[in-house]
């Protein structure tokens, strides 16, 4: 009897990403596409390319994957990012290993490719986020994490070799607005876990940020993509803490007249 997989991607106003990663899995016997209310056709790409679009309100990252993974119809999972495209060599290896599944969950490596390059260094390779190819209810997702999401898994876990690709920025203006989202994400995050703020903490995380993507992860061998990605990542941790700080303060209240 022939695996059945269902493959999701969580979207919000990716049309000019989402075609290459549907084509990417038009392998899989179902593509839902969780979106969360895009505004530029995200959807009506998706749907013309015959993915199920399921709205899912955006509350965390957690919670709309755990939401995305109840809408599959089938056993089998594989987890797909809209910048990110399954290679024929990938969807190859999982066809493989789906005739006599060795373990409920599977960690697939990524490739990054930023700035005309492929990312060899900066803790970007074999670049890991979660298990992507999963028995459906191997993965519970902690639906209270709105960034950089945790995760248990219920069974055996194995190791996939051959690489997916991630286009995680077209351009740096991409770039910018992650970092702006993701460092609101996590200024929440430090709120809720009740975490303190402080202009001098904000600076020496982001500092340390930077050196340890640039120097310990030796960023430096990936050329300027390795520097502006270290950048990006003290400026992500700066931004973080700064605007938790903004908030304790109470810095982004008018004066009185």
């Amino acid at each position: 009897m022939t695996t059945k997989v269902s493959a999701y991607i969580l979207t919000f106003n990716e049309a000019d990403k989402i075609e290459a990663a549907i084509r990417s899995v038009q392998w899989a016997d179902e593509i839902i596409v969780a979106d969360s209310f895009s505004t530029d056709g995200t959807a009506e790409i998706a749907e013309k390319l015959g993915a199920t679009i399921v709205n899912i309100p955006f509350k965390a990252f957690g919670q709309i994957r755990n939401d995305a993974i109840a809408a599959c119809s089938h056993e089998w999972i594989f987890s797909l990012d809209a910048d990110e495209r399954c290679t024929p060599e990938s969807e190859a290896e999982m066809k493989r290993e789906l005739q006599n599944p060795k373990a409920d969950a599977y960690f697939v490596p990524r490739r990054n490719w930023f700035m005309g390059r492929w990312i060899k260094h900066s803790g970007w390779y074999p670049d890991y986020r979660q298990p992507q190819l999963f028995r459906k209810g191997a993965i519970i997702f902690d639906d209270r994490e709105e960034v950089h999401e945790s995760y248990e898994v219920h069974g055996t876990i194995g190791h996939f070799k051959q690489d997916i690709w991630q286009i995680p920025f077209m351009n740096l203006e991409q770039m910018l607005h992650k970092m702006q989202r993701y460092s609101t994400l996590g200024a929440r995050k430090l709120e809720r876990n009740d975490k303190p703020g402080g202009m001098g903490r904000a600076l020496t995380h982001g500092i340390w940020a930077f050196i340890r993507i640039y120097f310990i992860k030796l960023g430096f061998l990936d050329g300027w993509a390795g520097f502006v990605l270290a950048l990006g990542n003290f400026e992500g941790t700066f931004y973080r803490y700064a605007k938790r700080t903004m908030k304790l303060n109470h810095w982004n209240q008018p004066p009185n007249t």
